[in-house]
């Protein structure tokens, strides 16, 4: 297995996904799109697509979103898999032929999704709602948030998950490629650092991190292990 991961801007990395892949001997290479040239898909079989504070509709000042675009149209026709997180997952929906818009407000800190029907019954989904620590499945479960656009479910995709604020958090497109538009790949300093320059109670923020930091952590591990442990994606 090899996997790319496109960074959208310098501070976004992958954070938890690399300390995954790192633990598991799996190969990756990192792209910062606004500085590298973004390679093709053939030697890879997984694509992964960070955030970034720019929008998806802004291709003409950030030429590389176009090529990301093309990068998922061309991973779906292989049949490879895709992860889209925050504007990754909006560029995947707009590549699906999908709109992508400002949301009602901005999202950020700690705040609940739930999952839809079809996130219930989703494997990987279950994953992320099984809480490591009490063993328990739920639901509607806190997950970290920093956007403020939002985007359609594309045609032949599935919802998986929404929140008060925005009904659409989550997609599958087919059987592997997966849209999350809250961050699960954050490790604790990279909350604290995004967050240092935004209007927010940054006191409130570390009493929340604290809190669930340690499940939320688990979680994505365990999404990471269902998702990096598929062969393809099929339609």
């Amino acid at each position: 297995m090899s996997v790319l991961i496109l960074k959208n801007t310098e501070s976004e990395g992958p954070g938890t996904i690399e300390d995954f892949l790192r633990e598991k001997g799996i190969s990756y290479t990192i792209v910062n799109c606004a500085s590298e040239d973004i390679p093709g898909s053939r030697d890879f079989d997984t694509l992964v697509m960070l955030g970034g504070p720019m929008s998806v509709n802004e291709d003409k000042m950030y030429p590389y979103i176009g090529r990301e675009m093309s990068l998922v149209k061309q991973f779906v026709t292989e049949g490879k898999k895709i992860f889209g997180i925050c504007l990754g997952a909006q560029i995947m929906a707009k590549a699906l032929g999908a709109k992508v818009y400002r949301g009602p407000e901005k999202e950020i800190g700690w705040y609940d999704i739930e999952l839809t029907d079809e996130g219930i019954r989703d494997p990987l989904m279950k994953e992320l709602a099984v809480y490591p620590r009490a063993g328990d499945f739920r639901k509607r479960f806190r997950v970290f948030h920093w956007h403020g656009e939002t985007f359609d479910i594309p045609e032949g995709a599935v919802r998986l998950a929404k929140s008060e604020l925005y009904p659409h958090q989550a997609f599958r497109y087919g059987e592997g490629a997966y849209a999350f538009q809250f961050h699960i790949e954050v490790r604790k300093e990279m909350i604290y650092e995004w967050l240092r320059s935004e209007a927010v109670d940054m006191n409130q923020i570390r009493i929340q991190t604290e809190a669930v930091y340690d499940d939320y952590l688990g979680r994505a591990m365990n999404f990471y292990g269902g998702f990096f442990s598929q062969k393809h994606c099929r339609r």
